[in-house]
């Protein structure tokens, strides 16, 4: 395990320097990995001298500047062993494949021997951390005031009488804590989690520039999916339904848009199900070509589900995006969705583990596309007060900055 980081440029003294820890990360330019960790440091990167000390994966870029953010990758074991947190997440990854287990050691400690060497060699006046375990500990570690953010995986799941205590520990010593939904905010009180400070604060979507309705018309008959290929998606429930979904409307199109470890079983299942015509799988795709897919669709499909071990989404970036867009969307019901879908909720939320309610829903969608034009530009209209990241930036760095004056010694 080599902690290979470099030297961060000295902050300027008229402002604060924030060390950001995190583990998703995009490892270059428009890499499909998310992103959200990244398109929120480079806006804060307006307010604050901003390090990233994030791990380094095969094919990454060196450390260096990126877009205004000093990115320091760290090492965490031989370079092309690097698989921890891409394809699928840090969890997804240590489910699949039981031999990872062996990097996580590696990859906690040199987090913390990379942060420790910027912090040793540089003022950092605050931290960032995202997610509770493991950078929420790291962030403990290094005796600085700290932010830590819970994105939905690090608390729904990763279950169990230690992990909680651990939750508990980075959440006491924090300076603040936020989570990306009421809902997170409802399981960190049934977990006893007790911050000085709890926030509900999404990560953001560009919805005035980037992410933005289209303006020709749409597809009547392809249905889009984009996300990590893993349980907590749903997918497989999505591949259940489209053989009744196509026998009522047989030009039907699924377009699947990721990668991860469910990846070769979901192709099997299309397989099994006789839907090599009609189920098309795209693999990674850039960030910038999801606009259009969005753009073009006739209805975003997310059929959200809570895995075996508990594990769902918190507010989930895909489907911000796609709303953003102005996609008509149908997704699963699970907790933390209304704040983005607001009162419509009900009307596009369905079980998707039931195959009949799942494909009904997509059919009344499709049968009805006016409808359900009017119902996203509602929940559009919603979103952008809530999401658009020039507001979510703003709430990020005024926390930040009341971080800074927060006591650092045990509590």
């Amino acid at each position: 395990m080599v902690a290979d980081a470099v030297g961060a440029p000295p902050s300027p003294p008229d402002r604060p320097c924030l060390l950001v820890l995190a583990s998703t990360y995009p490892r270059w330019a428009n890499d499909p990995e998310p992103g959200f960790v990244h398109q929120l440091c480079r806006r804060l990167a307006q307010r604050f001298t901003v390090v990233a000390v994030v791990p380094d994966a095969p094919g990454a870029d060196s450390s260096g500047l990126f877009e205004g953010v000093q990115v320091i990758r760290y090492r965490y074991a031989p370079r092309r062993l690097q698989t921890l947190v891409n394809n699928g997440g840090i969890t997804a990854n240590l489910k699949l494949h039981r031999w990872k287990w062996l990097l996580l050691p590696g990859f906690v400690l040199g987090q913390w021997i990379a942060a420790r060497r910027i912090v040793r060699h540089q003022r950092v006046d605050v931290i960032h951390a995202h997610w509770l375990v493991p950078q929420g500990l790291v962030a403990r570690w290094l005796h600085r005031p700290y932010l830590v953010t819970s994105h939905g995986g690090d608390l729904f799941g990763l279950r169990g009488a230690l992990l909680a205590a651990l939750k508990r520990y980075v959440a006491r010593y924090a300076a603040a804590m936020t989570v990306v939904s009421h809902a997170m905010q409802d399981e960190a009180r049934r977990l006893r989690i007790q911050a000085p400070a709890l926030s509900v604060v999404p990560m953001g979507v560009d919805l005035k520039g980037h992410f933005t309705p289209a303006t020709l018309p749409r597809s009547t008959d392809e249905l889009l999916f984009v996300g990590r290929l893993v349980a907590k998606k749903g997918l497989r429930f999505l591949l259940q339904a489209m053989p009744l979904i196509v026998a009522q409307r047989p030009s039907v199109r699924l377009t699947i848009v990721g990668f991860g470890p469910e990846e070769p079983a979901l192709r099997r299942q299309a397989d099994a199900l006789g839907l090599a015509r009609e189920v098309r799988f795209e693999g990674a795709v850039p960030q910038d070509r999801l606009p259009g897919l969005y753009r073009r669709a006739a209805l975003f499909v997310a059929p959200f589900v809570s895995d075996s071990s508990g594990d769902q989404e918190g507010l989930p970036v895909a489907l911000m995006e796609a709303i953003g867009c102005g996609c008509p969307v149908v997704v699963g019901k699970v907790q933390g969705l209304v704040d983005l879908l607001g009162e419509g909720a009900d009307a596009i939320c369905v079980d998707p583990t039931d195959a009949s309610a799942l494909a009904n829903a997509v059919l009344d969608s499709l049968a009805d596309p006016g409808q359900a034009q009017i119902r996203v530009a509602a929940i559009r209209t919603n979103a952008v007060e809530w999401v658009d990241w020039e507001t979510v930036a703003k709430r990020y760095g005024d926390l930040l900055m009341r971080c800074l004056t927060a006591p650092t010694e045990d509590k």
